[in-house]
């Protein structure tokens, strides 16, 4: 990133901890960015701050957005399973979607407002968590259920969910898509790959060297690294070796993922977490 970029995650506040996995504030130096997004299971709430907001709906391939020179964005990334009950609508139907935030909520302009209006990014993203939570609307419990059976460090499999929640596998697959977006098995998939992800912005972080993707393949669900390289291309669009050296180069400035990658790893995972640098306030 070019010029004065920065890029900070951090958790969000408490009141929306139970809606978002974490909140960013980025900062684009003097030339245009192609800012590629990832499939991660949820949804994503952004502004560039002087514009609308917009809704990124699940992803099922990476995609890219173009922020402009000297733009600010403040983003939340909402959890999977959240998005159907804060946008009042099926989540399949905001799959793979990119829309304005009027589209979805009425009223949304005094947020527009506040959000261009504010004196600091950082109080920009204050006001869109505060949306974030009041919007969120009813949660699926069941659904809620099933994305911790699927996060990459339990190891759950979708063939388990039906008999493990009482419920039949139509029935699952179809409350997933309401409140998700995507069914388990595509869940599944996205989250997995999410796990390995993490390795790699830890790695990044921590300056690990004893990159072994193979080993990281078997340990994240993947029957080999043959698998893991499939997937990585479906999903990302690009190689395992090149998603490492893309982080590598797009991270060389300090920006600090742990916010997005710390939930995704096996807790007590030493090997990326012990040594970690304390994030930025």
């Amino acid at each position: 990133m070019a010029g004065e970029s920065s890029f900070v995650e951090r958790a969000p506040s408490p009141a929306l901890a139970a809606v978002a996995s974490l909140v960013w504030i980025q900062r684009v130096g003097e030339r245009p960015l192609a800012q590629r997004l990832v499939p991660h299971g949820g949804a994503e709430l952004r502004c560039v701050l002087g514009e609308t907001p917009r809704l990124v709906g699940p992803l099922t391939t990476a995609t890219y957005q173009d922020i402009p020179a000297g733009g600010t964005v403040v983003g939340v990334r909402l959890r999977p399973g959240v998005l159907g009950g804060l946008a009042g609508m099926p989540a399949d139907e905001l799959v793979d979607q990119d829309v304005e935030g009027t589209e979805i909520w009425r009223g949304l302009g005094r947020l527009t407002d506040l959000l261009g209006d504010a004196a600091t990014p950082e109080v920009a993203l204050g006001h869109l968590q505060s949306f974030a939570a009041r919007s969120a609307g009813v949660r699926d419990p069941l659904v809620g259920e099933a994305v911790r059976h699927l996060m990459p460090w339990r190891g759950g499999k979708p063939a388990a969910l039906p008999a493990l929640l009482s419920i039949s596998e139509r029935q699952l697959r179809r409350r997933c898509r309401a409140a998700v977006g995507v069914g388990v098995k595509e869940l599944h998939r996205i989250l997995r790959l999410q796990g390995f992800i993490a390795r790699v912005q830890a790695s990044v972080d921590q300056d690990v060297l004893d990159v072994d993707l193979a080993r990281w393949a078997v340990e994240t669900g993947y029957t080999d690294q043959a698998h893991l390289g499939r997937e990585c291309r479906r999903l990302v669009g690009v190689t395992p070796g090149v998603l490492l050296a893309q982080t590598g180069a797009a991270c060389a400035c300090g920006h600090d993922h742990a916010a997005s990658y710390l939930p995704m790893l096996r807790p007590g995972d030493g090997r990326f977490v012990q040594e970690r640098r304390p994030m930025p306030a």
